[in-house]
Order: structure tokens, then C-alpha cells, then sequence
């Protein structure tokens, strides 16, 4: 096992799913938040920042995981971090951003 190898399978899975609400409120063409606008994580960016952003992410997503951390479906640990890294950033994104889109604040049931 190679943490190293695993660390950028994690990240391949949370920048993935990082994209994805940023990609599809852009493609909507709903703004959404992004690190970019005022007040960062709060503030709202335009939906072509979104495109872009959740863009990037996927890019991000895609080197980390074939390039990097050389992503097998049959390699059970790779799948695993992966996986962790998909349920730690939706998690997280839930918690954050569902206090802005009507969801359950952090801390709050």
C-alpha cells in the first residue's frame, strides 16, 4: 500500500465531487458560491465562473486520480480512498453550503 499513491486517489475523489455542484449551477446558469467571489465561500459568483471552476476541478480530479495515483477499479484501496475523498467532500459541502440553499446549517438539526 502506498499512502502516497492513496492521498492522491482521496483528492482525486473530493476535487471530482467538488466540481460537480459548481459545473452543473453554471451550466444552469445559477451562481453559486466559489472561492473568487466577495466574500469568499459566501459571496456568489456569476454561472461562467462556475463552468469554469467545476472545470478545473474535474481537471484537477483527473490528473490526481489516472496520472498520479493510477486509479485501477480493481485495486481495492484506491477504490476505498477514493471513495472516502468523494464522502468527506459531500459531506463537508453539505454541511457548509446547506445553510445557503435551504438545507441543515452545521450544528443545527
Amino acid at each position: 500500500m502506498n499512502w502516497l499513491l492513496d492521498g492522491s486517489c482521496f483528492f482525486a475523489g473530493a476535487f471530482l465531487t467538488n466540481g460537480i455542484p459548481h459545473f452543473v449551477s453554471g451550466v444552469m446558469g445559477r451562481p453559486f458560491q466559489t472561492p473568487f467571489a466577495k466574500p469568499s465561500g459566501k459571496g456568489l459568483s456569476s454561472s461562467t465562473t462556475n463552468v469554469v471552476w467545476g472545470f478545473c476541478n474535474f481537471v484537477v480530479g483527473y490528473v490526481l486520480a489516472f496520472t498520479a495515483g493510477n486509479f485501477n477499479l480493481q485495486a481495492t484501496d484506491k477504490v476505498v480512498a477514493f471513495g472516502m475523498g468523494v464522502l468527506v467532500i459531500g459531506v463537508f459541502s453539505a454541511r457548509v453550503f446547506g445553510r445557503f440553499h435551504g438545507g441543515n446549517s452545521a450544528g443545527k438539526p
